[in-house]
């Protein structure tokens, strides 16, 4: 495994409030063979006062490894424990500390039906979901594919610990356009603490579901979900229902807010007020790269928008980057068709109105997604991303000879593009960073991870990852919010 590590120090712009701090890497932990689907969260998991790293992890798909789950010390870089998996675990961590023993607990999943909850202390599996055990089930037979990210709902059986909702479904061994073998996506409740099924159903319009589902209280006390769902060549749907539904085992009054032909809904959308009403919105984007904004109130289409010609499986990020009182999003869309995508389209739409502010079209397709910070205290947000250059002509048809990867972040209102730092001949097609502060110093730290490539590997095959902590000079003076995949919460909701 042969890394050739860059750090360029970003002087293009005012850098939080000290002249004369520079980009530090903190520290970098290199793993043989393994690589990772999954992106971090943290958690102080040894009580030593700084947050450490949880991700998922594995080797190609279909192989067993004994690093299926990685908890990294955040001071050192050194593993603190790590979970085995027979295949691999794209899933981020979902934090909560099921055994009561003020230490987050870690529930995780991926491919080949794997749902597990580990202990955050040492990693010792509290338990697992065994889909041998529902094969008679007339609902939970169909759960016995890939396992989502899940989120958090309130306690649903009296424990008083928060429960897990969580979604099942997808076939990789299936063709695209190839319709059998496609089995309807599934929703489930589970008990935290036992992994016990509370609830479940299947999607109602019998489609496959690849959707990480979204809960959220509104102000007025509903409790609602989004869920997805379609695939990369089949149409499907957003749909919006009552979390109550989904525990009385019964999605058949679940609403339909968008619909997309030949193209199902595969990102997670987010949970964002942009009508300025205290009322939780919903934007989503199609595999079809139709973005959508729907009112939480009405259900109502807010506006839309939509690129010819491209399609997206990434996930979207929300801040202020225009300078108003309402929301702004941004994400990525692939040129051309999939698995044949041959570019990207960087976007941010301004969240009232759905205009487009900003667009660019550097690097190649990647299903990882941005994160947002403000950079050099203006008031204004950032975003971060990882950024892969090489021919991408034919994407994954044929492997690459030479990458370019770089950590790079899009200055809105002086239309720059900064780069954090930059390594050769690695990749990084899925990881999103972490924006934290790890030490609660009151400085940035950010978490990214990349990938071995060499002349004859496909963009898709993994042989070693290395893990970054880096330090910037960027003050942090209020909370981040959409610092990590799905959000600083992993829930899909900006608050």
């Amino acid at each position: 495994m042969r890394f050739q590590y860059l750090i360029v120090v970003v002087m293009l712009m005012s850098i939080g409030c000290s002249t004369n701090e520079r980009t530090t890497l903190v520290w970098q932990k290199s793993l043989p063979k393994v690589g990772s689907q999954s992106s971090p969260l943290a958690s102080d998991l040894n009580s030593d006062g700084v947050l450490d790293i949880v991700i998922g992890a594995g080797e190609n798909e279909y192989e067993e490894s004994a690093r299926g789950v990685l908890a990294i010390d955040g001071v050192s870089g050194d593993i603190i424990w790590q979970a085995p998996c027979k295949d691999q675990i794209f899933g981020s961590p979902t934090f909560n500390d099921i055994n009561s023993d003020g230490i987050d607990d870690v529930v995780i999943g991926g491919r080949s039906s794997q749902l597990y909850a580990l202990n955050g202390l040492n990693g010792e599996r509290i338990w697992q979901y065994n889909p041998e055990k529902y094969s008679s089930h007339p609902i939970l037979k169909y759960a016995d594919k890939n396992f989502y990210n899940s989120v958090l709902v309130p306690d649903c059986n009296g424990d008083d610990i928060k429960d897990i909702l969580i979604s099942n479904g997808g076939n990789h061994e299936v063709f695209q356009h190839v319709r059998e073998g496609r089995e309807v996506g599934v929703l489930l409740v589970l008990d935290a603490k036992s992994g016990a099924v509370i609830a479940s159903d299947t999607v109602p319009d019998g489609n496959e579901t690849y959707m990480t589902p979204i809960y959220v209280e509104q102000e007025d006390g509903s409790k609602v979900i989004v869920f997805g769902t379609g695939g990369e060549t089949f149409s499907g749907s957003l749909f919006m229902a009552r979390l109550e539904d989904l525990l009385n085992n019964d999605l058949s009054n679940s609403k339909v807010v968008a619909s997309e032909e030949a193209h199902g809904f595969i990102a997670p959308p987010v949970f964002v007020d942009v009508t300025n009403d205290n009322v939780f919105d919903i934007i989503a984007v199609s595999h079809a790269g139709t973005m959508s904004a729907i009112d939480g109130g009405t259900l109502e289409n807010i506006w839309k928008f939509k690129i010819p010609n491209t399609e997206s499986s990434n996930g979207l990020a929300v801040g202020n980057f225009t300078g108003d009182d309402t929301p702004d999003v941004f994400t990525f869309v692939s040129k051309g068709k999939w698995p044949w995508n041959t570019g990207s389209y960087q976007i941010m739409l301004d969240g009232l109105t759905g205009e487009l502010q900003y667009i660019d079209s550097v690097g190649c397709p990647r299903v990882s997604s941005p994160v947002v910070c403000d950079l050099n205290n203006d008031e204004k947000d950032e975003v971060v991303f990882t950024l892969d250059s090489f021919d991408c002509s034919g994407f994954t048809s044929r492997p690459p000879k030479k990458v370019l990867s770089r950590l790079i972040a899009i200055d809105f209102e002086d239309q720059k593009i900064l780069t954090i730092e930059q390594s050769e001949q690695v990749k990084n097609i899925f990881t999103t960073p972490l924006l934290t502060d790890m030490d609660n110093d009151g400085s940035l730290d950010i978490i990214h991870a990349y990938y071995s490539h060499s002349e004859n590997m496909g963009l898709l095959t993994f042989d070693g990852m290395i893990i970054k902590r880096t330090r910037m000079p960027v003050e942090i003076s209020t909370p981040m919010k959409w610092g990590a995949y799905m959000g600083s919460d992993g829930d899909g909701v900006y608050r």
